[in-house]
């Protein structure tokens, strides 16, 4: 093979690579959110004392875990 078709066989690999951590990511946020709603819905009136270490979990998790493309353009 020729350097040029290895490096785009590379480049797609990462490419592929960088869409499924940010998949798995954005996965692993909604099963947070999973949790948060059943713990709003056990603890009733308390939710906001007992489901406090969660819901902040959430929230970070809400700000870095977005699913991004593979290019980064500037504005």
């Amino acid at each position: 093979m020729s350097e040029r078709a290895e490096e785009l066989k590379a480049r797609v690999a990462a490419r592929e690579a960088h869409m499924r951590e940010s998949w798995v990511r954005a996965m692993e946020a909604r099963i947070v959110q999973e949790q948060l709603q059943t713990c709003y819905r056990v603890e009733g009136v308390n939710h906001y004392e007992n489901c406090r270490e969660i819901s902040e979990k959430y929230l970070t998790m809400l700000r870095e875990n977005r699913v991004t493309g593979y290019k980064q353009v500037d504005v």
